[in-house]
C-alpha cells in the first residue's frame, strides 16, 4: 500500500536522523489476509467512534493513556498521520494529548498510567506527526518522569508523581516510554534506566517470574512487563532474563482474564524482543484468538471499554508490521 510505504520511509528515515537503529523487514516477512482484515476492521472502529476532540465515550475512552493506545495502533499500521485516511483521527489523538499536558508541570492526565502511555504515544508521533509542539510536550512529559523518580526512595513510580511506593506495572510502564524517548533524541540518564531496573529485579523471584510490588505473587503478565523493559534496555544478558524468558515459555497458552488485553500487548512484545521464533508460534494463537474474539464492528469487548481493548488487541499484533521505532530490534 502506497500510504504504508510512505510512511515507512519517513520512519525509517527519522530514526536516521535520530541516530536510530533502522527497523528491519525480510521480504519473506509476508502480512497474513487474515491478519491485515482484522486490523483494517479494528482501526475503521477506532476511526468511527472517536469524538472530534480525539476521545472515545466509554467508559476509559477519555482517558490520555486510552487515546495514547489508539494513537499508536494507528502509527503501528504505517497509516499516514499528515494526508492519510486517518491523519484527522491522529491529529486529533495528538491534540487531546497535548491539551491534556499540565502547563506547570507537564503531567498528563490523573495517573503515572496515563502520563506513561501518552509520552510513550507522544515519543512514537515525534519527527512523525507534523506538529511543531510535539518535542516540547515530549521533553515536559519525560521531565516529569524523572522527576519523579528523583523524588521515589525506591527509584521507580507508581500512581501518582508524587508517590513513594511502587510497583512493576506502572515502574513498567515509564521505563517503555522514557527508552521511548530516548530513541526519539530526547536526553534520558543511563542513571535513571538502571534505578527503575534495579527496582524491577527487586519484584523478580529466582524462577524469574515478577511479583507487583515484590517477589511474592508473581504472574505471567508482570513478567513479560518486566522482560520487555530489559530488552528495550539492551539487558538480555542481565541475570534473571533467561528465567524469565523460561517462564514466559511455560505459559504460551496463559490468558489473564481480568487484565485480558493489557497481557495480549505486553506478552506480543516481551516474546518478540526475547526470542522472535517463541513470538511467532504465540502470534499464530494470538491472530486467531483476536480473530475469533473481534466484534462484528471491528471492535474488541472488555471491562474497560471497546476503545482500550480494541487499541491493545491491535497492538498485540503490531510487530507483524513492526513500523513503530519501539519495536525495532
Amino acid at each position: 500500500m502506497l500510504i504504508r510505504s510512505i510512511i515507512y520511509s519517513v520512519l525509517c528515515f527519522s530514526s536516521l536522523q535520530l541516530n536510530a537503529q533502522s527497523i528491519a523487514r525480510r521480504d519473506s516477512d509476508a502480512i497474513p489476509a487474515k491478519l491485515e482484515s482484522i486490523y483494517t476492521r479494528g482501526l475503521k472502529y477506532l476511526a468511527n467512534s472517536q469524538q472530534a476532540n480525539g476521545v472515545w465515550t466509554d467508559n476509559s475512552g477519555h482517558y490520555p493513556g486510552v487515546v495514547g493506545l489508539a494513537t499508536l495502533a494507528f502509527l503501528a499500521h504505517g497509516e499516514d498521520p499528515n494526508h492519510g485516511p486517518y491523519s484527522s483521527n491522529i491529529k486529533n489523538c495528538i491534540n487531546f494529548l497535548l491539551e491534556s499536558q499540565k502547563a506547570e508541570n507537564g503531567y498528563i492526565g490523573t495517573s503515572m498510567y496515563n502520563h506513561g502511555f501518552a509520552t510513550l504515544a507522544l515519543a512514537e508521533a515525534y519527527g512523525v506527526v507534523d506538529e511543531p509542539k510535539i518535542e516540547k510536550a515530549l521533553q515536559k512529559a519525560v521531565d516529569l518522569i524523572l522527576s519523579a523518580q528523583k523524588r521515589n526512595p525506591k527509584g521507580a513510580w507508581r500512581y501518582s508523581p508524587d508517590s513513594k511506593d511502587a510497583d512493576t506495572t506502572v515502574t513498567g510502564c515509564q521505563i517503555v516510554a522514557l527508552l521511548a524517548a530516548r530513541n526519539a533524541g530526547i536526553p534520558v540518564p543511563d542513571s535513571a534506566i538502571e534505578r527503575a531496573l534495579k527496582y524491577m529485579s527487586s519484584c523478580r523471584d529466582s524462577g524469574g517470574a515478577y511479583g507487583y510490588t515484590s517477589r511474592g505473587g508473581a504472574k505471567t503478565t508482570l513478567t513479560a512487563i518486566g522482560s520487555l523493559c530489559f530488552s528495550l534496555a539492551k539487558q538480555k544478558n542481565a541475570d534473571g532474563f533467561d528465567q524469565s524468558l523460561e517462564h514466559l515459555k511455560q505459559n504460551l497458552d496463559y490468558r489473564d482474564t481480568h487484565y485480558t488485553y493489557y497481557f495480549e500487548y505486553y506478552m506480543s512484545q516481551a516474546l518478540f524482543h526475547a526470542d522472535e521464533d517463541l513470538w511467532k508460534l504465540w502470534n499464530d494463537k494470538n491472530i486467531r484468538l483476536m480473530s475469533v474474539t473481534q466484534q462484528s464492528d471491528g471492535s474488541w469487548l472488555g471491562n474497560r471499554g471497546p476503545a482500550y481493548s480494541t487499541a491493545s488487541a491491535l497492538l498485540s499484533l503490531a510487530l507483524n508490521y513492526r513500523l513503530l521505532p519501539i519495536y525495532e530490534k
